[in-house]
């Protein structure tokens, strides 16, 4: 970064998307943490010694992470502001956008990262996961909006290799690994967003064993563009004569061009696009409204979009799971990200940005001092260290989950992990979506009144983590999934499995004593009071207020579990006196001694059974 170039306390440093790498290392992810992360706390070399990874050392893992770093910064990062200053635009029915992100993709393609964790034999890398959500963090950094057309074909291709036919995965995935196909989810409708319930577009079935439909889908990510050959849609249809609500939705295959007998691209399927919808941010991601057999296209001299059924007749909702809960952790990974990547160039910002002078010291004739010298900017600075390190760590933690569920040698450490992993998706979608989004706020009052204009980087990365909280899944709806089924699911089999973990940490923490010993205390006395909140909810009496006592719960729920991690980390800091070290420390310092408290405010009105929320009439508002 160049430093300032006058020493008027009005001076401010050249915007972050016109300068080139600070000598501090890159403003999109902290390497050093990575690396933290991945081997001195999860053990990804214990990882590596697993059959599956049998190919892979930690050169390997170095030098993904060396080429997800240079690909980022190379082809997503320079168009990131181009993309959301000119935004897809619908001409004559077909989508227009800058080049650089077809150019971007062709990169990430050539790279074979698609296909990082994916089986050799479809042509992929086998990576572990957590590597390859540490690898994709760098793109989701440098350009949220191009790199979510991956994410969604990741989880396609994903999707369909769990519970595709052989004959699907050889025509649709194969094509997917190799970048030349993308792919969609296409859950919402526009009478039908978070309501799963309420969807009506219809699949009639044919004599051939396709199926056609009718309907239109609404809020589609990648939802039609140039970038590929063709367009995977997965969509969610109901067969007539199922039976209502979820329980009759299947799962459909539709093409946006059907295939030769050669696999070569054939007529276009009647998958016609309505209109973009234009967004606050994330604008670089085409937002479609899909409208499914309107006739404008009739394949085979027939109205209705062509496809095919994946998975059971009336057993869609189970198979599109596969994807939503994949695609939760890559929201918050997403979420981390842009949180992480905005402090990152707020503090970069914050050591270069001369103005005022100390607060013991107001000698006008002194020269301004760096704004990092202020202790407000300090705890500006220290509370996103602690909100984007912490949500990096959850996010890298649930994807080892992924790995241990998937590669365990002993089966019971499989089934604890997917255990494990089904109570912390909610939280790692959603924990990461509110309070890195909080850390954007803070990273533009760090900015001050620059923060607020469009030469700088971080008003974006603000308006593009806005949606995080919103699309799959909004922070409410994790709340009631949460609370409502996931902590009491096998007898709250899950809830005990993770407070034993947690205990463990508490257990370990007390034998290192000092202050990792006080910070046992604090967490424990977390840990029992989200314990006894959950029994009281769940008690006959308690159940009528777990909707309103949702989002509440589910912050304090989040809150405790990142103090577990975090002092889990600390743990693995050990003596260490260097400054990346003891920054990790302080971080965990400051997250124990202000951030968990929030959970006494956030839980009391549940403890008290107030009723406020419920009583609500909705003439008074």
């Amino acid at each position: 970064m160049t430093p300032a170039t006058s020493t008027s306390p009005q001076s401010s440093p050249t915007p972050a998307s016109r300068r080139g790498r600070p000598s501090g290392g890159s403003v999109l992810v902290s390497r050093p943490d990575l690396d933290f992360l991945l081997h001195d706390w999860l053990g990804t070399g214990e990882l590596l010694a697993r059959e599956r990874y049998a190919e892979h050392d930690r050169g390997t893992v170095d030098a993904v992470l060396d080429l997800s770093e240079a690909l980022a910064t190379r082809w997503f990062a320079p168009h990131n502001r181009a993309a959301d200053l000119n935004e897809p635009r619908m001409v004559d029915g077909r989508v227009e956008m800058i080049p650089e992100v077809g150019e971007a993709l062709r990169a990430f393609r050539e790279s074979d990262l698609l296909a990082a964790t994916m089986d050799a034999g479809v042509g992929g890398l086998q990576l572990p996961r957590v590597v390859a959500t540490a690898c994709f963090s760098w793109f989701q950094a440098a350009n949220i909006g191009t790199s979510a057309y991956a994410m969604l074909t990741r989880g396609n291709a994903n999707l369909l290799l769990a519970h595709g036919t052989p004959g699907q995965i050889d025509t649709w995935v194969r094509p997917m690994v190799a970048g030349r196909f993308l792919g969609t989810m296409c859950l919402s409708e526009p009478d039908a967003g978070s309501s799963l319930a309420d969807i009506t577009t219809r699949a009639e079935p044919r004599p051939d064993g396709t199926h056609r439909l009718f309907g239109t889908k609404m809020w589609i990510s990648g939802g039609d563009h140039e970038l590929s050959e063709n367009i995977v849609h997965l969509v969610l249809a109901r067969v007539p004569g199922g039976p209502p609500g979820v329980k009759g939705l299947s799962l459909f295959l539709v093409p946006k061009h059907l295939l030769g007998p050669d696999g070569a691209i054939g007529e276009r399927n009647d998958v016609v696009l309505a209109g973009l919808n234009h967004k606050m941010g994330y604008r670089g991601t085409t937002n479609a409204v899909l409208n499914f057999g309107e006739g404008a296209h009739t394949p085979g001299g027939e109205p209705g979009a062509v496809g095919e059924l994946v998975g059971p007749l009336h057993g869609g909702l189970a198979c599109m799971f596969h994807m939503m809960n994949e695609a939760r952790i890559g929201v918050g990974s997403g979420a981390a990200a842009l949180g992480y990547t905005a402090y990152l160039k707020s503090l970069e910002y914050a050591r270069t940005r001369l103005q005022g002078r100390p607060f013991a010291d107001r000698d006008p004739s002194a020269p301004p001092v760096p704004i990092i010298e202020h202790p407000d900017v300090r705890r500006m600075l220290l509370t996103q260290k602690a909100w984007v390190e912490g949500a990096m760590a959850l996010v890298l933690y649930c994807a080892r989950l992924v790995d241990e569920r998937e590669t365990a040698p002993d089966p019971g450490a499989r089934r604890e992990a997917a255990t494990l992993l089904d109570i912390l998706t909610p939280v790692a979608k959603s924990w990461p979506s509110q309070w890195c989004t909080e850390a954007n706020s803070l990273a533009v009052q760090v900015h001050g009144g620059y923060g607020y204009t469009r030469d700088y980087d971080v008003e974006q990365h603000y308006r593009d983590n806005r949606l995080n909280p919103i699309h799959e899944g909004t922070h409410g709806i994790q709340g009631l999934d949460l609370l409502g089924r996931r902590v009491r699911a096998g007898n709250g089999a899950a809830l005990d499995l993770l407070l034993s973990r947690i205990a463990d940490t508490v257990a370990r923490a007390e034998e290192a004593g000092g202050e990792r010993a006080e910070f046992a205390g604090t967490l424990t006395a977390a840990a029992e009071r989200i314990r006894g909140v959950t029994a009281r909810l769940h008690a006959p009496e308690g159940r009528g207020a777990i909707p309103g006592a949702a989002t509440a719960y589910l912050e304090a729920f989040g809150h405790t579990v990142l103090a577990w991690l975090w002092l889990d980390v600390h743990l693995a800091t050990g003596d260490k006196r260097d400054s990346f070290h003891e920054g990790k420390r302080h971080a965990c310092r400051f997250f124990l001694r202000h951030e968990l408290p929030r959970i006494g405010a956030m839980l009391a009105p549940v403890e008290a059974g107030d009723d406020t929320i419920e009583r609500t009439d909705p003439a008074w508002l």
